[in-house]
């Protein structure tokens, strides 16, 4: 029963670095098969270390993040989700001014989709269920499904063009409003 659930924390926590990817394939602006591993690794990381770190913290700092992590997640997506759908309605444009798979952009986007992570990390341990089995497989998870993502908004960026980069753009917005929506109600 503990490897099914941490397997639905894991696919549930990975989809919106899923999106993030999807949206990131379809502006076309990571040239490199390395920089495509290391923005997947990056997801992958992050998800774990702050699950990880969540699990750790536990209840202490919990009452100062839970005030504000929901600003935090749709500030970070809809600076996202915003460049994309600029680039999308300008067909000059860039969605990111750098390789989105380096430097700042790469940490922004790693703390955007992983900011979950944080609070079920913290909810594992209540659930008496392993941390060490959970922090590898929602890292790993949210590695694999990252570069699915990135992978199939390529192709979609390649055979729609710039359209899929509004519809990324979208996708992540609606992430955005979804976790203002789930914390606010």
């Amino acid at each position: 029963m503990e490897l099914v659930t941490i397997s639905l924390i894991s696919i549930g926590l990975a989809m919106d670095a899923f999106a993030v990817s999807l949206g990131i394939g379809t502006a076309g602006q990571i040239p490199t098969l390395r920089g495509k591993i290391r923005l997947a690794a990056h997801f992958g990381i992050f998800q774990a270390g702050m699950t990880g770190l969540g699990w750790l913290v536990g209840e202490t700092i919990v009452q100062y993040v839970m005030g504000f992590d929901h600003w935090l997640a749709f500030a970070l997506l809809g600076y996202v989700s915003f460049n994309l759908i600029r680039s999308g309605l300008d067909k000059d444009a860039e969605a990111f001014t750098q390789d989105p798979s380096t430097g700042r952009v790469l940490v922004i986007l790693s703390i955007a989709t992983s900011i979950d992570a944080f609070a079920v990390g913290l909810s594992i341990a209540f659930l008496k269920v392993p941390i060490l089995i959970s922090v590898i497989m929602i890292g790993v998870v949210a590695l694999l499904l990252s570069a699915v993502g990135l992978f199939a908004g390529i192709r979609l960026g390649e055979a729609f063009g710039k359209r899929m980069e509004i519809f990324g753009g979208l996708i992540l917005l609606g992430i955005g409003i979804r976790v203002m929506i789930t914390h606010v109600l």
